[in-house]
């Protein structure tokens, strides 16, 4: 057997034709990389190349792709969410950027919309760019483009390029890296988190060159969370829902050594691709705008996963597997290349050929653990060269001929991913290396890079998170031992004052049955204000008076995932199908989960508690201790996270506790003050908490298995610009929750509760939106609510929202549908208006519910997943819809279909009176 074909295909020899005039521009890569005098590792790999060895040109770079983007002014006071976040004129508008300032904005925009076109943003050009013939040689992409020598080539994939002007596109990796660059640790994290629902590859270290160094994105990717088939190698197996930064998992990498006619990030994504779909987590250059040359992204190092469902059918591996993408050549990259071999199950490395160069390069990798596999695509005569190189490093990587293939234009392309995706599979199911994204992060800081989350900020809260989390073994206990206001005290207490309002309703009350409940809430309050606040609780209160602002954003968070993780299991669910997760009307709520709305509401009945006494003149106004309480929850509000309006486990609203969380937030807004209250309502599981988080960028609990049972609100700021437009400076958002479960009419008791919240919450509202699943019957207590308004003279602006929960491959309305619903009630509205009805109430109803064709109040929105998850991405024709919602209501506004927008004042008589 000859020495070549120890190592499987032979790349045949380039025709001569292909040789003459016509160049390829891999080769004049490789000869100007020849030419290069950087300097690579050799030996041992003690003599590492220095990150900050970088000529001045490439310097400069980054400063002029930020000027660019128009970005160079969030170096010093980075870009935050609440800037990223806030409405304006845009915000109403789907049009093409015009410049390249626009593009970070455009971006952002369709990200949070989980538009899975965000990364084709690219800007409406005046001149077309000079096209050129392209001959293609594989199916996959993974090919060599070859020019006559006479044209220009300054396309070159693997040369820099001049830098883009306003004429010419940026490459998609650049914009995510300048914008990284741009932005703070909260703007980060929401922008890989939205990545992540896109299902695109998520940047895991960022390359700064112009600072001198590299950041490993932990804190950035600590909020994504997954949840997979987990199936044990005995016993049954379950769902796992689990942050992507904690299990442990087979990992893969892929590097380019020089040049390599393969693309690697269009083979990740045919690896990870089942054989109906294709999947595009990495960006490839054949994607749109991605034949724009890397200005700044080169060292970027991106993730993703393959996640298995449960389905034999879908699952390309039975557990999860993790594969890694370096952007750039190893060589230029070695310390990216040093982490990723000391992380990575596998390293498959794609090049051309192998000269001196590259054998003392890969000679220095002796003795790692790391499995090397080489994905080869000889040419030009080189064939011989790279059989000799690698017969030496053979005994240097302990490879043979099985880690050697070679892909060239003549092979089958399918037959190939399949062989790299046998190898990884075979890999995984041996005794290999498992790391998880921490464990990563560890190795990188022994290498000397940054992790995002080392801050001092960033560790401080942490260590205040871990006081209060770490003696919590039982959420039960926990509330019961530490959070001792709220539970049954704080449940007696709203159920006298329930009484006491409706006593005070009655059309002949009975004084003394008023003065009898007085007493008793007094009694029950005083109780309640002879406790303090205990050790877990101060520590708390202790994270939210820092005054770094930062930390205080860091400890919420931290108490987030320190709550869900350590205070109760980790769920492993049965296998749910898909028709199990429709609603179900009168459904059981699920145990609520510990979190930090907990905290929160121990606060707020300190408050209630400490406020009735003052009312009742058991205190003074100087002995107040707890004054302080709304100013540091208004605090959270403002800077973006939600606050419970109407507690879950009582169904009942702390009317004291949200006057002065509304009296603080009115001096925080100060001039800024005029409101717009719109509200979304509907049964958990209808999607409702998700449509407001695609609309608006917000954070409301969406996990069934963790969501909260109360009604929140969060604040969307108005730009100054757009505001005097708009009609307000703020949208203040409030989401149901699990208040409205659909209790029958027949259980009266938690029916009539049900009913007095959705009017509580619809009162409040100048727009409301309620979510419903396939079925066109609207909850009883919604219905009734409706009612109630319509005789009170207040009825908000509405729109009814039919979302289809099944998956969006499943027959059902198509993207962007819309139709009005001319229709009658169905049976079970009306069966349910029943008890309301009076005289024309139930006509009213139907007047109410099936509106006019004409006013367009029904809108039908397409399912929110393309595919199956866990490895489903959102489909375009949910964002498209769910941004022409929001396009409709914020019209409604600026037009005055809504009621006029208030100040918080009026909002806090508001709520007293309904």
């Amino acid at each position: 057997m000859s020495r070549h074909s120890d190592f499987g295909e032979v790349a045949p020899e380039r025709k001569a034709s292909e040789r003459g005039t016509a160049v390829a521009i891999a080769d004049l890569e490789w000869r100007e990389m020849e030419g290069d005098d950087c300097e690579f590792p050799y030996g041992d790999g003690t003599n590492e190349a220095q990150d900050g060895d970088f000529p001045t040109v490439e310097r400069s770079r980054l400063q002029d792709m930020l000027s660019l983007l128009g970005l160079e002014t969030y170096q010093v006071h980075r870009l935050g969410l609440q800037d990223a976040l806030q409405i304006s004129s845009d915000s109403m508008r789907s049009r093409a950027p015009q410049t390249p300032k626009d593009l970070p904005w455009s971006f952002l925009r369709k990200l949070q919309a989980l538009n899975t076109e965000a990364r084709s943003t690219s800007m409406v050009l005046d001149v077309a760019l000079d096209a050129r013939p392209v001959e293609k040689e594989s199916q996959l992409g993974e090919d060599i483009v070859y020019w006559d020598t006479a044209d220009d080539i300054s396309a070159d994939i693997y040369s820099f390029s001049e830098l883009p002007t306003p004429d010419t596109p940026v490459n998609p990796l650049d914009l995510l890296c300048a914008l990284l660059l741009s932005s703070d640790s909260f703007l980060q994290q929401e922008i890989v988190l939205k990545m992540s629902l896109c299902q695109f590859a998520l940047p895991l270290v960022l390359p700064d060159s112009e600072n001198h160094g590299h950041t490993f994105l932990l804190w950035a990717m600590r909020g994504v969370v997954r949840t997979w088939w987990a199936q044990p190698p005995r016993g049954a197996g379950g769902l796992r829902e689990d942050s992507v930064v904690l299990p442990r998992a087979p990992t893969f990498a892929f590097v380019r050594m020089e040049v390599s006619s393969n693309s690697k990030s269009q083979l990740l994504n045919a690896v990870l691709s089942p054989g109906h779909r294709q999947r595009h987590c990495f960006w490839h250059r054949d994607l749109s705008v991605g034949s724009s040359p890397r200005e700044i992204a080169d060292g970027l190092v991106e993730v993703s996963w393959s996640l298995p469902s449960g389905r034999e059918d879908l699952d390309l591996f039975p557990e999860p597997v993790a594969f890694l993408n370096l952007r750039g050549d190893i060589g230029s990259h070695w310390l990216q290349f040093r982490l990723l071999t000391e992380v990575s199950s596998a390293v498959f490395i794609l090049t051309d050929n192998i000269s001196k160069k590259e054998y003392k390069l890969l000679s220095s990798m002796k003795g790692s653990a790391t499995k090397c596999y080489f994905i080869l695509s000889p040419y030009r005569g080189k064939r011989n060269a790279n059989l000799r190189f690698l017969n030496r490093l053979i005994p240097v990587l302990k490879v043979d001929h099985s880690h050697v293939l070679v892909k060239v234009s003549s092979t089958d392309s399918a037959r190939f991913v399949r062989r790299v995706r046998s190898i990884v599979a075979h890999v995984a199911r041996s005794p290999c290396r498992r790391v998880s994204v921490e464990d990563m992060a560890h190795a990188a800081r022994k290498l000397g890079l940054k992790v995002d989350e080392d801050c001092e900020e960033c560790q401080r809260a942490k260590g205040r998170m871990e006081r209060i989390t770490r003696d919590i073994r039982d959420a039960d206990a926990f509330r019961r031992d530490v959070l001792r206001l709220q539970g049954e005290p704080w449940r007696k207490a709203a159920q006298v004052e329930r009484e006491l309002r409706q006593a005070q309703r009655a059309a002949d009350p009975a004084e003394k049955q008023r003065a009898e409940l007085r007493h008793r809430l007094v009694d029950l309050r005083t109780q309640q204000n002879g406790h303090s606040p205990a050790g877990g609780l101060q520590d708390f209160i202790a994270g939210l008076s820092s005054p770094s602002v930062r930390e205080r954003q860091f400890f919420l968070r931290w108490m987030e995932w320190g709550l869900a993780w350590v205070a109760q299991p980790r769920p492993r669910l049965p296998l749910e199908p898909a028709a199990s997760l429709k609603p179900q009307q009168g459904e059981p709520p699920r145990p609520e989960p510990l979190g930090v709305e907990h905290f929160l509401r121990e606060m707020g009945q300190f408050y209630e508690a400490e406020s009735c006494l003052i009312e009742a003149g058991k205190l003074s106004a100087g002995q107040r201790r707890f004054a302080h309480f709304p100013g540091l929850a208004v605090e959270l509000l403002v800077r973006g996270l939600p606050l419970e309006l109407t507690d879950g486990s009582t169904l009942s609203t702390p009317l004291r506790w949200v006057t002065g969380l509304l009296k603080e937030l009115h001096a925080r807004l100060e001039r800024r003050s005029r409101l717009v209250v719109l509200s979304a309502l509907g049964v958990p599981g209808t999607g409702k908490s998700t449509l407001l988080n695609t609309m608006f960028g917000l954070r409301f609990a969406t996990r069934r298995a963790r969501s909260p049972r109360g009604a929140f609100m969060q604040l969307v700021t108005v730009a100054e610009s757009f505001s005097q437009d708009l009609g307000c400076d703020h949208i203040l958002v409030i989401d149901s929750g699990g208040l409205i479960v659909g209790a029958p009419a027949t259980a009266s008791g938690r029916f009539e509760l049900e009913v007095s919240l959705a009017t509580l919450i619809m009162g409040l509202s100048n727009v409301t939106v309620v979510s419903l699943a396939e079925t066109r019957d609207i909850p009883a207590a919604i219905l009734h609510a409706f009612l109630r308004l319509e005789k009170a003279g207040h009825m908000p602006s509405y729109q009814f929202v039919y979302q289809n929960l099944h998956d969006a491959s499943a027959p059902g309305p198509k993207q962007k549908e819309r139709r009005p619903l001319a229709d009658a009630p169905g049976d079970g509205s009306r069966a349910s208006a029943q008890p309301e009805k009076q005289g024309d109430g139930l006509r009213a109803l139907a007047g109410l519910a099936f509106c006019d064709p004409e006013k367009q109040h029904v809108w039908h929105v397409p399912g929110l997943w393309l595919g199956v998850p866990p490895m489903a991405s959102v489909s375009l024709g949910y964002s498209e819809a769910i941004f022409e919602l929001k396009r409709c209501l914020l019209e409604n506004i600026r037009n005055g279909l809504s009621d006029p927008s208030r100040s918080s004042q009026q909002l806090i008589e508001l709520v007293r009176r309904l």
